[in-house]
Protein backbone atom coordinates (compact mmCIF):
# COMPACT_ATOMS: atom_id res chain seq x y z
CA UNK A 1 0.00 0.00 0.00
CA UNK A 2 1.04 3.30 -0.54
CA UNK A 3 2.61 5.36 2.62
CA UNK A 4 -0.01 8.25 3.45
CA UNK A 5 2.43 11.20 5.01
CA UNK A 6 0.40 14.05 6.32
CA UNK A 7 2.16 17.43 5.19
CA UNK A 8 2.88 18.22 9.02
CA UNK A 9 4.79 15.39 9.00
CA UNK A 10 7.05 15.56 5.66
CA UNK A 11 7.45 19.22 7.01
CA UNK A 12 9.36 17.60 9.81
CA UNK A 13 11.19 15.59 7.14
CA UNK A 14 11.26 12.46 9.59
CA UNK A 15 13.41 10.12 7.38
CA UNK A 16 15.26 10.98 3.89
CA UNK A 17 13.10 10.33 0.63
CA UNK A 18 9.98 9.60 2.74
CA UNK A 19 7.65 11.32 0.14
CA UNK A 20 8.93 8.85 -2.52
CA UNK A 21 6.26 6.05 -3.17
CA UNK A 22 3.71 7.81 -1.00
CA UNK A 23 0.36 10.25 -1.40
CA UNK A 24 1.09 13.36 0.48
CA UNK A 25 -2.14 14.76 2.32
CA UNK A 26 -2.84 18.13 1.87
CA UNK A 27 -3.13 21.77 -0.01
CA UNK A 28 -1.15 20.55 -3.67
CA UNK A 29 0.62 24.19 -2.91
CA UNK A 30 1.72 23.99 0.15
CA UNK A 31 2.64 19.84 -0.06
CA UNK A 32 5.21 21.04 -3.10
CA UNK A 33 6.39 23.66 -1.15
CA UNK A 34 7.99 20.92 1.35
CA UNK A 35 9.44 18.64 -1.70
CA UNK A 36 13.26 19.00 -2.50
CA UNK A 37 14.53 21.53 -5.26
CA UNK A 38 14.62 19.19 -8.94
CA UNK A 39 13.69 16.25 -7.11
CA UNK A 40 11.08 14.91 -9.70
CA UNK A 41 11.68 13.92 -13.26
CA UNK A 42 8.43 14.30 -14.66
CA UNK A 43 4.97 15.97 -13.88
CA UNK A 44 1.47 15.01 -14.95
CA UNK A 45 -1.17 17.62 -13.51
CA UNK A 46 -4.43 17.36 -13.79
CA UNK A 47 -5.79 20.06 -12.34
CA UNK A 48 -9.59 21.66 -11.48
CA UNK A 49 -11.00 22.36 -15.33
CA UNK A 50 -12.95 24.98 -13.40
CA UNK A 51 -16.15 24.43 -15.40
CA UNK A 52 -18.29 26.97 -14.33
CA UNK A 53 -21.53 24.67 -14.35
CA UNK A 54 -24.77 26.77 -14.44
CA UNK A 55 -27.77 24.40 -12.82
CA UNK A 56 -28.06 20.56 -13.15
CA UNK A 57 -27.84 18.82 -17.00
CA UNK A 58 -30.27 16.21 -17.51
CA UNK A 59 -30.67 13.87 -20.66
CA UNK A 60 -33.44 14.09 -22.84
CA UNK A 61 -35.46 11.38 -20.74
CA UNK A 62 -34.62 13.78 -17.63
CA UNK A 63 -32.83 11.90 -15.96
CA UNK A 64 -29.28 13.75 -14.19
CA UNK A 65 -26.13 13.83 -15.48
CA UNK A 66 -23.14 12.55 -13.13
CA UNK A 67 -21.01 16.26 -13.93
CA UNK A 68 -18.34 17.33 -12.36
CA UNK A 69 -20.02 20.08 -9.26
CA UNK A 70 -17.72 18.85 -6.83
CA UNK A 71 -16.18 21.74 -3.85
CA UNK A 72 -12.58 21.22 -5.48
CA UNK A 73 -13.74 22.62 -9.08
CA UNK A 74 -15.34 25.89 -7.89
CA UNK A 75 -13.68 28.98 -8.01
CA UNK A 76 -15.12 32.65 -7.36
CA UNK A 77 -13.96 34.08 -10.80
CA UNK A 78 -10.90 33.73 -13.40
CA UNK A 79 -8.51 35.79 -11.64
CA UNK A 80 -9.01 33.71 -8.56
CA UNK A 81 -8.44 30.56 -10.98
CA UNK A 82 -5.17 32.38 -12.48
CA UNK A 83 -3.79 33.47 -9.35
CA UNK A 84 -4.14 29.29 -8.08
CA UNK A 85 -2.82 28.18 -11.52
CA UNK A 86 0.50 30.02 -10.63
CA UNK A 87 0.66 29.30 -7.91
CA UNK A 88 1.44 25.36 -8.15
CA UNK A 89 2.89 25.87 -11.44
CA UNK A 90 5.71 27.70 -9.88
CA UNK A 91 5.79 24.94 -7.05
CA UNK A 92 6.02 22.65 -9.63
CA UNK A 93 8.92 23.85 -11.42
CA UNK A 94 11.01 24.30 -8.56
CA UNK A 95 10.64 20.51 -8.12
CA UNK A 96 11.44 19.53 -11.59
CA UNK A 97 14.47 18.52 -12.61
CA UNK A 98 16.69 20.64 -15.44
CA UNK A 99 15.77 17.97 -17.12
CA UNK A 100 12.48 17.12 -16.70
CA UNK A 101 9.17 17.42 -18.26
CA UNK A 102 5.32 18.15 -17.03
CA UNK A 103 2.33 17.39 -18.50
CA UNK A 104 -0.92 19.11 -17.84
CA UNK A 105 -4.50 18.37 -18.95
CA UNK A 106 -7.63 20.11 -19.41
CA UNK A 107 -11.02 21.03 -21.65
CA UNK A 108 -11.65 23.60 -23.51
CA UNK A 109 -12.50 25.52 -20.13
CA UNK A 110 -9.32 25.79 -18.67
CA UNK A 111 -6.66 24.95 -20.89
CA UNK A 112 -5.69 28.08 -22.72
CA UNK A 113 -5.90 29.60 -19.47
CA UNK A 114 -2.87 27.20 -18.06
CA UNK A 115 -0.82 27.12 -21.88
CA UNK A 116 -0.57 31.17 -21.61
CA UNK A 117 0.39 31.23 -17.55
CA UNK A 118 2.97 28.31 -18.27
CA UNK A 119 4.46 30.60 -20.89
CA UNK A 120 4.74 33.30 -18.85
CA UNK A 121 6.35 31.39 -16.15
CA UNK A 122 9.13 30.28 -18.62
CA UNK A 123 8.10 26.95 -19.00
CA UNK A 124 8.88 25.58 -23.18
CA UNK A 125 5.68 23.96 -24.70
CA UNK A 126 6.88 21.01 -26.43
CA UNK A 127 3.80 19.30 -27.81
CA UNK A 128 -0.06 19.79 -27.42
CA UNK A 129 -1.53 16.63 -27.28
CA UNK A 130 -4.66 15.79 -28.52
CA UNK A 131 -6.65 12.55 -26.30
CA UNK A 132 -9.71 11.65 -28.55
CA UNK A 133 -12.73 9.90 -26.53
CA UNK A 134 -13.38 6.88 -28.15
CA UNK A 135 -16.65 6.90 -26.07
CA UNK A 136 -17.38 10.91 -25.30
CA UNK A 137 -20.56 11.80 -23.29
CA UNK A 138 -22.84 13.57 -25.78
CA UNK A 139 -23.97 16.67 -25.89
CA UNK A 140 -27.65 16.60 -24.48
CA UNK A 141 -28.80 19.88 -25.39
CA UNK A 142 -28.00 19.74 -28.77
CA UNK A 143 -26.52 23.45 -28.73
CA UNK A 144 -23.11 22.55 -29.25
CA UNK A 145 -20.68 20.05 -30.78
CA UNK A 146 -20.00 17.20 -28.96
CA UNK A 147 -16.98 17.49 -26.86
CA UNK A 148 -15.35 14.45 -27.89
CA UNK A 149 -11.16 15.56 -26.76
CA UNK A 150 -9.40 16.69 -23.98
CA UNK A 151 -6.06 18.79 -24.53
CA UNK A 152 -2.93 18.02 -22.80
CA UNK A 153 0.52 20.57 -22.93
CA UNK A 154 3.85 18.84 -22.90
CA UNK A 155 6.82 21.33 -22.01
CA UNK A 156 10.42 21.51 -20.33
CA UNK A 157 11.08 23.50 -17.64
CA UNK A 158 13.22 25.67 -19.83
CA UNK A 159 13.67 26.74 -23.33
CA UNK A 160 17.27 25.90 -22.73
CA UNK A 161 16.20 22.38 -21.48
CA UNK A 162 17.55 20.17 -24.51
CA UNK A 163 18.50 16.76 -22.27
CA UNK A 164 15.04 15.85 -21.37
CA UNK A 165 13.85 12.09 -21.80
CA UNK A 166 11.70 11.63 -25.09
CA UNK A 167 11.62 8.04 -25.93
CA UNK A 168 10.96 8.27 -29.80
CA UNK A 169 12.40 4.83 -30.96
CA UNK A 170 10.25 2.72 -28.51
CA UNK A 171 7.00 5.05 -29.13
CA UNK A 172 8.07 4.24 -32.93
CA UNK A 173 7.87 0.56 -32.86
CA UNK A 174 4.95 0.30 -30.73
CA UNK A 175 3.07 2.35 -32.93
CA UNK A 176 3.94 0.37 -36.47
CA UNK A 177 7.00 1.48 -37.29
CA UNK A 178 5.39 5.08 -37.70
CA UNK A 179 6.05 8.48 -35.30
CA UNK A 180 3.84 9.02 -32.69
CA UNK A 181 1.60 11.63 -33.47
CA UNK A 182 0.14 14.01 -31.17
CA UNK A 183 -3.76 12.85 -31.74
CA UNK A 184 -3.94 9.74 -29.53
CA UNK A 185 -7.06 7.74 -29.41
CA UNK A 186 -8.43 6.02 -25.84
CA UNK A 187 -11.89 5.54 -24.39
CA UNK A 188 -12.47 7.35 -20.92
CA UNK A 189 -12.21 5.51 -17.82
CA UNK A 190 -15.34 2.73 -17.37
CA UNK A 191 -15.90 -0.86 -17.06
CA UNK A 192 -13.71 -2.37 -14.54
CA UNK A 193 -11.34 -0.17 -14.52
CA UNK A 194 -13.56 2.68 -13.36
CA UNK A 195 -13.33 2.71 -9.56
CA UNK A 196 -16.54 2.65 -7.45
CA UNK A 197 -18.05 3.07 -4.24
CA UNK A 198 -20.09 0.92 -2.16
CA UNK A 199 -23.23 2.79 -3.23
CA UNK A 200 -22.23 1.83 -6.92
CA UNK A 201 -21.43 5.30 -7.76
CA UNK A 202 -18.02 6.77 -9.33
CA UNK A 203 -15.52 6.94 -6.58
CA UNK A 204 -13.78 10.42 -8.49
CA UNK A 205 -15.54 12.09 -11.39
CA UNK A 206 -12.74 12.71 -13.83
CA UNK A 207 -10.89 9.22 -12.93
CA UNK A 208 -8.30 9.15 -15.86
CA UNK A 209 -8.05 5.89 -17.82
CA UNK A 210 -5.17 3.91 -17.47
CA UNK A 211 -3.87 3.19 -20.71
CA UNK A 212 -3.35 7.37 -21.33
CA UNK A 213 -1.32 7.48 -18.33
CA UNK A 214 0.72 4.22 -19.76
CA UNK A 215 1.85 6.32 -22.73
CA UNK A 216 2.38 9.52 -21.02
CA UNK A 217 5.12 7.71 -18.56
CA UNK A 218 6.35 5.25 -21.22
CA UNK A 219 6.86 8.56 -23.35
CA UNK A 220 9.02 11.03 -21.43
CA UNK A 221 10.57 8.72 -18.35
CA UNK A 222 12.82 5.94 -17.82
CA UNK A 223 12.43 2.99 -14.93
CA UNK A 224 13.61 4.44 -11.69
CA UNK A 225 12.46 7.76 -11.97
CA UNK A 226 10.27 9.61 -10.23
CA UNK A 227 6.35 11.08 -11.17
CA UNK A 228 5.11 13.65 -9.34
CA UNK A 229 1.06 14.28 -9.53
CA UNK A 230 0.34 17.22 -7.35
CA UNK A 231 -3.92 16.33 -8.05
CA UNK A 232 -3.65 12.73 -7.28
CA UNK A 233 -7.36 12.04 -7.16
CA UNK A 234 -8.39 8.32 -7.24
CA UNK A 235 -4.56 7.59 -8.39
CA UNK A 236 -4.16 6.27 -11.92
CA UNK A 237 -0.51 8.21 -11.76
CA UNK A 238 0.62 6.10 -9.00
CA UNK A 239 -0.88 2.71 -10.27
CA UNK A 240 0.19 3.19 -13.45
CA UNK A 241 3.67 4.21 -12.33
CA UNK A 242 4.28 1.28 -9.90
CA UNK A 243 3.71 -1.08 -12.79
CA UNK A 244 5.75 -0.13 -15.28
CA UNK A 245 8.72 0.30 -12.43
CA UNK A 246 8.94 4.13 -12.16
CA UNK A 247 8.45 6.02 -8.01
CA UNK A 248 5.95 8.55 -7.85
CA UNK A 249 4.72 10.86 -5.15
CA UNK A 250 0.73 12.02 -5.35
CA UNK A 251 -0.95 15.04 -3.47
CA UNK A 252 -4.11 14.43 -2.16
CA UNK A 253 -6.27 16.37 0.12
CA UNK A 254 -9.65 14.56 0.05
CA UNK A 255 -9.36 11.61 2.22
CA UNK A 256 -11.72 9.58 0.22
CA UNK A 257 -9.54 9.51 -2.97
CA UNK A 258 -6.32 9.01 -0.40
CA UNK A 259 -8.34 5.57 0.51
CA UNK A 260 -9.40 4.68 -2.68
CA UNK A 261 -5.81 5.38 -4.28
CA UNK A 262 -4.14 3.75 -1.60
CA UNK A 263 -6.03 0.59 -1.85
CA UNK A 264 -5.99 1.03 -5.84
CA UNK A 265 -1.79 0.84 -5.83
CA UNK A 266 -1.45 -1.83 -3.10
CA UNK A 267 -2.86 -4.31 -5.78
CA UNK A 268 -0.36 -3.12 -8.43
CA UNK A 269 2.57 -6.11 -9.31
CA UNK A 270 5.13 -4.49 -11.21
CA UNK A 271 6.34 -5.77 -14.25
CA UNK A 272 9.88 -7.18 -14.37
CA UNK A 273 13.48 -5.87 -15.86
CA UNK A 274 12.71 -7.60 -18.93
CA UNK A 275 9.67 -5.98 -19.48
CA UNK A 276 10.69 -2.28 -18.72
CA UNK A 277 13.45 -2.23 -20.95
CA UNK A 278 13.42 0.75 -22.75
CA UNK A 279 14.05 0.64 -26.73
CA UNK A 280 16.67 3.06 -28.01
CA UNK A 281 18.07 4.28 -30.50
CA UNK A 282 21.51 6.31 -32.09
CA UNK A 283 20.07 9.65 -31.18
CA UNK A 284 19.57 8.23 -27.25
CA UNK A 285 23.63 6.89 -26.65
CA UNK A 286 26.67 8.82 -25.71
CA UNK A 287 28.13 10.57 -28.06
CA UNK A 288 31.84 9.43 -29.10
CA UNK A 289 34.32 11.16 -30.93
CA UNK A 290 36.44 9.21 -33.63
CA UNK A 291 39.47 10.27 -31.74
CA UNK A 292 38.62 7.95 -29.02
CA UNK A 293 38.80 4.95 -31.09
CA UNK A 294 42.32 6.38 -31.69
CA UNK A 295 43.40 7.25 -27.87
CA UNK A 296 42.29 3.91 -26.78
CA UNK A 297 44.26 1.94 -29.56
CA UNK A 298 41.12 0.18 -30.88
CA UNK A 299 42.42 2.00 -34.52
CA UNK A 300 46.18 3.20 -35.06
CA UNK A 301 47.84 6.12 -37.01
CA UNK A 302 48.69 4.86 -40.12
CA UNK A 303 46.34 2.29 -40.47
CA UNK A 304 43.64 1.79 -43.31
CA UNK A 305 40.25 2.06 -43.74
CA UNK A 306 37.67 1.25 -46.60
CA UNK A 307 34.26 1.32 -47.57
CA UNK A 308 32.58 -1.66 -47.76
CA UNK A 309 33.22 -2.45 -51.51
CA UNK A 310 37.07 -0.86 -50.80
CA UNK A 311 36.46 1.21 -53.35
CA UNK A 312 37.88 4.35 -51.59
CA UNK A 313 40.60 4.12 -48.79
CA UNK A 314 42.16 6.34 -46.13
CA UNK A 315 44.81 6.93 -43.64
CA UNK A 316 44.09 7.66 -40.10
CA UNK A 317 46.36 10.51 -38.75
CA UNK A 318 47.50 10.28 -35.24
CA UNK A 319 45.03 13.41 -34.73
CA UNK A 320 41.77 11.83 -35.45
CA UNK A 321 41.20 12.49 -39.13
CA UNK A 322 41.76 10.62 -42.27
CA UNK A 323 43.91 11.54 -45.38
CA UNK A 324 43.11 10.66 -49.28
CA UNK A 325 44.91 11.35 -52.56
CA UNK A 326 45.64 15.15 -50.51
CA UNK A 327 42.48 15.87 -49.07
CA UNK A 328 42.12 15.16 -44.89
CA UNK A 329 38.96 15.68 -42.64
CA UNK A 330 37.09 14.11 -40.58
CA UNK A 331 35.54 10.65 -41.14
CA UNK A 332 32.36 12.25 -42.65
CA UNK A 333 33.49 15.28 -44.23
CA UNK A 334 36.20 12.83 -46.12
CA UNK A 335 33.63 10.15 -46.70
CA UNK A 336 31.57 12.51 -48.87
CA UNK A 337 34.73 13.90 -50.20
CA UNK A 338 35.63 10.79 -51.54
CA UNK A 339 32.36 10.06 -53.22
CA UNK A 340 31.69 13.44 -54.17
CA UNK A 341 28.51 13.62 -51.78
CA UNK A 342 27.75 16.80 -49.66
CA UNK A 343 27.08 14.11 -46.49
CA UNK A 344 28.33 11.33 -45.13
CA UNK A 345 27.97 9.33 -42.01
CA UNK A 346 31.15 7.99 -41.75
CA UNK A 347 30.86 5.53 -38.95
CA UNK A 348 28.80 3.54 -41.22
CA UNK A 349 30.99 4.14 -44.70
CA UNK A 350 34.23 3.48 -43.17
CA UNK A 351 35.71 -0.35 -42.36
CA UNK A 352 38.58 -1.46 -40.95
CA UNK A 353 39.86 -5.50 -41.72
CA UNK A 354 39.54 -8.02 -39.25
CA UNK A 355 40.56 -11.54 -39.83
CA UNK A 356 39.99 -10.40 -43.43
CA UNK A 357 36.66 -9.39 -43.05
CA UNK A 358 35.77 -5.74 -43.19
CA UNK A 359 33.51 -4.54 -40.04
CA UNK A 360 32.14 -0.99 -39.93
CA UNK A 361 33.95 1.18 -37.63
CA UNK A 362 30.99 1.77 -35.88
CA UNK A 363 31.40 -1.91 -34.53
CA UNK A 364 34.31 -0.22 -32.63
CA UNK A 365 32.19 2.98 -31.27
CA UNK A 366 29.77 0.25 -29.44
CA UNK A 367 32.65 -0.95 -27.66
CA UNK A 368 33.16 2.35 -26.48
CA UNK A 369 29.93 3.13 -25.62
CA UNK A 370 29.90 0.25 -23.31
CA UNK A 371 32.63 0.77 -21.88
CA UNK A 372 31.44 4.27 -20.33
CA UNK A 373 29.47 4.94 -17.27
CA UNK A 374 25.97 4.60 -17.30
CA UNK A 375 24.16 7.72 -16.98
CA UNK A 376 21.68 8.59 -14.09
Amino acid sequence: MAAVLPLIDLQKQARPHAWMNSIIKGDCVAALEALPDKSVDAIFADPPYNLQLGGTLHRPDQSLVDAVDDDWDQFASFQVYDAFTRAWLLACRRVLKPNGTIWVIGSYHNIFRVGAIMQDLNFWLLNDIVWRKTNPMPNFKGRRFQNAHETMIWASRDAKAKGYTFNYEALKASNDDVQMRSDWLFPICSGGERLKGDDGKKVHPTQKPEALLARIIMSCTKPGDVVLDPFFGSGTTGAVAKRLGRNFVGIEREQDYIDAASARIASVEPLGKTELTVMTGKRAEPRVAFNSLVESGLVKPGQILTDARRRHSAIIRADGTLTSNGDAGSIHRLGAKVQGFDACNGWTFWHYEEAGVLKPIDDLRTIIRNGLPKAD
